[in-house]
């Protein structure tokens, strides 16, 4: 590996930890705005993103990004569907944290790359792999017993999981730049996003600029830049390092999540849930474990 190689590669892996740690904090940011309801959060969520990333892609390509994708054939449709998803896990996600569920939120991204594998099973038709069924089926033990221990399945986290999932799923099949699909995406939650943030300003539970407090304002405007910003690192650092790194390094988010549910929320996590959460890292484990040495053996030697 030459030296312009190696930096390449370092560099890659520091911006997209840095996109899955800035993911970390998430459960932080938007717990500060709990005096916002959750809906008006998604609302000025998309409303803001959607005005930077449309608007900076307008500033350095003008309409050449759109022009690219609408001449993929089904590519709008496609970016239509893979929007409502990532709108829906948003909203369940900002909705989750608020309401006090932030560790089962963090299971339902530890869940999500057995998800989009079993995705990719269904619809794609992949095979996979002995070692790969049994992570799968270990997860799927861990989710069994979390729901017979604590009576009701963990929805939150196989929404979240499916949702994210199907996400990633509608992306691989449309190929098209990261930013430039998230800018489609965006334009396709825009307007309804703006439809009911207008009319919950007239007398239905809205406050900008009027009733909630100043903080509160600026970080619903500063919530568009977290949403764009780790999403456009993480599209820049994903291109320079092996797919079999990112997949080590997307555990960042949810054990901070994770860490932060036990330590800062207080939520429960007693042995049964600890059982539970046992079962799907092990499958985890042996996903990753697998997935690592199929890779090197996959590269040739210099």
């Amino acid at each position: 590996m030459s030296d312009h190689d190696t930096r390449q590669r370092r560099q890659g892996v520091a911006i997209t930890a840095a996109a899955f740690f800035i993911w970390g904090l998430f459960p932080l940011y938007w717990h500060l705005l709990n005096a916002v309801p959750s809906m008006l959060i998604i609302a000025h969520r998309i409303i803001w993103s959607t005005l930077l990333v449309v608007g900076w892609l307008l500033l350095s390509s003008r309409l050449d990004w759109l022009r690219r994708i609408a001449a993929q054939p089904g590519a709008l449709r496609m970016l239509g569907l893979s929007g409502l998803s990532i709108g829906f896990n948003w909203g369940l996600y900002i909705w989750a944290v608020n309401a006090g569920h932030v560790i089962e939120s963090s299971l339902g991204y530890y869940i999500n790359p057995l998800v989009s594998v079993l995705l990719g099973v269904v619809i794609l038709k992949e095979r996979l792999r002995p070692t790969q069924w049994l992570a799968v089926g270990c997860a799927g033990l861990g989710v069994a017993w979390l729901t017979w221990s604590a009576g009701t399945v963990p929805w939150i986290a196989l929404g979240l999981a499916l949702s994210f999932g199907l996400y990633g799923l509608l992306r691989k099949i449309v190929a098209v730049d990261a930013v430039a699909g998230l800018g489609v995406e965006s334009l396709y939650l825009f307007l309804p996003a703006l439809g009911f943030a207008l009319w919950s300003e007239h007398g239905h539970g809205g406050g900008f600029l009027q009733g909630w407090t100043l903080r509160d304002d600026l970080l619903l405007v500063c919530g568009g830049v977290v949403t764009a910003v780790p999403l456009i690192a993480f599209a820049s650092g994903v291109r320079r390092i092996p797919l079999s790194l990112v997949g080590i390094l997307q555990y960042i988010t949810p054990t901070m999540q994770l860490m932060f549910g036990v330590w800062f929320f207080h939520e429960r996590f007693d042995a049964a849930r600890v059982a539970g959460f046992i079962a799907i890292w092990i499958g985890l484990l042996l996903f990753l474990g697998e997935s690592l040495w199929r890779s090197r053996r996959a590269t040739p030697a210099p």
